[in-house]
């Protein structure tokens, strides 16, 4: 599908908003279905899947960073650098949220399958919805 982002184009901060939502949502249904379910993860999941693109993506705004779009040359999964790094920048986010908030206590192999779900959320949602 592709983002549509050209050579002197980058995502509005709109767009960037509309991604991280979309994101942030998919965290939460993603999370929500993998037992335990506990409110507080699967809002910090969700947090960490808004904070982490959006975060990444304004960076690569500021960097005018537009070679980051260019998407593979595979149909079923046309991924970019910049689809990665959101994906990447979630899991950074909502391992760093869950570690120091609900599962400060808790076992490192939850935290991680948290964190990496966030990250799966806003690489997908970057990859297929914007």
């Amino acid at each position: 599908m592709g983002n549509g982002v050209g050579e002197d184009a980058m995502l509005s901060w709109g767009t960037m908003l509309y991604g991280a939502a979309l994101s942030a949502l998919l965290a939460a249904v993603l999370v929500a279905a993998v037992p335990p379910r506990r409110a507080a993860v699967i809002a910090t999941a969700a947090a960490g899947a808004l904070l982490g693109p959006l975060a990444w993506n304004a960076i690569l705004r500021a960097a005018h960073g537009t070679q980051f779009f260019t998407d593979a040359p595979i149909a079923v999964l046309p991924a970019s650098w910049q689809d990665t790094g959101s994906g990447v920048f979630a899991i950074a986010a909502t391992a760093l949220l869950l570690g120091f908030g609900p599962l400060a206590a808790g076992p490192g192999r939850r935290l991680a399958m948290t964190a990496t779900l966030a990250g799966l959320a806003a690489f997908l949602v970057d990859v297929y919805l914007y």
